[in-house]
């Protein structure tokens, strides 16, 4: 695989679980990742320039409570950035801080807790560019239709 890669960043530690999600889905399809911590409201700065100068091709934004992080990350890049909600006391304020972004700045989002399916969406965003990939992708999915009809 090309120099592509997935900058994960994660709103705290206690969110590793969820990405640990992530990770598996990634390293299965070999993409190059790196996870990092970076809260939107107390290491905006830090945020800003992990954001600015990172090289990745596709942002995860994993984060609880407001959920500000996906939409920070969206406001430093034009990349693709997909919003992982993560579940607390509070779950539905998590959703929607990440689905509803004012107009221009887009973040995709995924299930509560679902970093598997934020991986599975970066390797569909980066499989656009990359043949290989996407014929992973579809060998995965093939895969899941034959566990489902094998029950």
């Amino acid at each position: 695989m090309k120099n592509m890669k997935i900058q994960m960043i994660l709103g705290s530690k206690s969110d590793m679980p969820v990405a640990e999600k992530a990770e598996k889905i990634l390293k299965m399809f070999s993409v190059d990742y790196d996870i990092k911590v970076a809260s939107a409201h107390r290491t905006p700065d830090y945020l800003r320039e992990l954001v600015e100068k990172n090289d990745a091709d596709v942002f995860i934004g994993v984060a609880g409570l407001s959920a500000a992080l996906p939409g920070s990350i969206a406001a430093h890049t034009t990349k693709p950035v997909i919003g992982v909600p993560v579940s607390g006391k509070v779950n539905l304020d998590a959703v929607l801080s990440i689905v509803q972004m004012p107009p221009g700045i887009p973040v995709a989002a995924v299930g509560l807790d679902r970093g598997d399916n934020a991986a599975l969406l970066a390797v569909q965003i980066l499989s656009v560019k990359d043949k290989k990939l996407a014929e992973e992708l579809e060998k995965y999915r093939e895969k899941m239709r034959n566990e489902v009809l094998k029950r």
